[in-house]
């Protein structure tokens, strides 16, 4: 393949591990950058930067130490030991991620198909289980498909709020926030994002046939990411404060736009925890691949049904507990990724 189409794939398998529910929800941006009021306009060029340049890093470092899995990457942040401590760590993390992914996707079948929740489940580990075994460009396949959908419905988004009385709003909206909440939001959310796609992102930068391409990739993908994030917030932003009570804010705007933007909608938020959901059960079943030496095939199975018997906890409850303590572990590994004099992205 050319490297201009390599590099589209690498973008969008970028965007489809980043963007996830919370971003296809509206969510995210509505926490992050949108109550923050006319400053988040700056704070999401702030936080594109960061998905541009660290994004791209961490798939050229991964490329330069022939990475087999994030354990590698994190062994040469941070040294053997406290690499291998630190990757077992991020096992768990992303473990727990996948776990609230599995029980995200269990809801959207269960409140937008009308299926019982443990169908949801049930369908989920089966498709799922058929894209992993298939490989690391099965996945890639899949997001190339996702993707595109995401930013059609963030453009039909931005349409259906273009005229409405208070669409100046994202470069207008006041905040009481403090200047300390602000600024450091974009740090957050690009730390917390970042450390968590290493389970696909160093992989994918790893099996990438050459840098050029990682290039491309990483800058079309960040600019992919930056451009969907100031698209929510400029929907959002054109309905605040009102929007904000709203657990599912983004489908408040999408339901004026009638039942099949509605459908596309649902299918959407499922892609995005779905493509999460793979990527990261992918990322585990390399790591714990090379630390045991066994089969791929038992270890996803593995995987796949302990996310089952942790996910009848339920999402919120899920959410809740292990996303704050996942943020500062991305923090620590944020500032590492930043300080490292690493040659590879030089």
């Amino acid at each position: 393949m050319p490297s201009w189409g390599r590099a589209v794939q690498i973008a969008f398998t970028y965007v489809g591990t980043i963007v996830g529910a919370g971003f296809a929800t509206g969510q995210e941006i509505l926490q992050f950058f949108t109550k923050y009021g006319a400053a988040a306009t700056a704070t999401i060029g702030i936080a594109g930067l960061l998905f541009i340049w660290l994004g791209t890093k961490m798939m050229l470092l991964a490329r330069f130490i022939r990475a087999v899995s994030y354990e590698d990457l994190n062994k040469h942040l941070f040294g053997t030991k406290v690499g291998e401590w630190f990757s077992l760590f991020t096992l768990f993390m992303l473990f727990g991620i996948t776990t609230v992914m599995l029980a995200g996707g269990g809801s959207v079948f269960n409140e937008h198909f009308h299926l019982s929740y443990q169908a949801g489940l049930l369908l989920t580990l089966f498709l799922a289980y058929w894209i992993i075994t298939k490989g690391l460009q099965a996945i890639v396949t899949v997001n190339s498909i996702v993707v595109p959908l995401m930013i059609v419905l963030c453009l039909l988004v931005v349409w259906s709020t273009a005229d409405s009385p208070n669409a100046g709003n994202w470069l207008t909206l006041g905040s009481d926030r403090s200047a300390l909440q602000i600024w450091t939001a974009p740090l957050l959310y690009a730390s917390y994002n970042l450390a968590t796609a290493q389970a696909v992102l160093v992989p994918l930068g790893a099996s990438a046939p050459d840098r050029k391409s990682i290039v491309r990739g990483g800058i079309i993908g960040g600019i992919l990411i930056t451009a969907m994030m100031l698209a929510g917030h400029f929907a959002l932003a054109s309905q605040m404060p009102g929007i904000a009570q709203y657990e599912i804010p983004m489908g408040q705007l999408i339901a004026r736009l009638g039942g099949a933007v509605q459908l596309l909608f649902a299918g959407v938020i499922f892609g995005e925890i779905f493509t999460t959901y793979i990527a990261n059960v992918y990322g585990l079943m390399l790591q714990i691949r090379e630390r045991t030496g066994w089969a791929a095939k038992p270890i996803i199975a593995v995987i796949l049904a302990g996310t089952y018997l942790i996910g009848q906890i339920g999402f919120s409850k899920l959410l809740s507990t292990l996303y704050p303590l996942f943020g500062l572990l991305s923090l620590i590994w944020f500032v590492r990724m930043i300080s490292g004099r690493h040659q590879s992205a030089r």
